[in-house]
């Protein structure tokens, strides 16, 4: 054997990591990609946006100012 068989050997061993590497690279982005597509799409059903939350939350301070509004004018007669 000599050596520009063994340097083509080596070519092809290199070539055959990489690509197994290429390739298992490959399908671990393909299933992070589904499991972002999965969770953009449990995200909405388990946690409240943060837009919602604060219209909630001030409508809950306007409901309750009005209440303090009141028990002020209640107090004062």
């Amino acid at each position: 054997m000599d050596s520009q068989d063994l340097i083509n050997f080596a070519f092809i061993a290199a070539a055959s990591v990489l690509g197994w590497f290429a390739r298992e690279m490959w399908s671990a982005v393909k299933e992070l990609k589904a499991d972002l597509g999965k969770l953009r799409e449990e995200m909405p059903r388990s946690y409240v946006m943060k837009e919602d939350y604060r219209r909630d939350i001030y409508e809950i301070k306007e409901m309750l100012n009005k209440i303090f509004d009141r028990l002020d004018n209640k107090v004062d007669k």
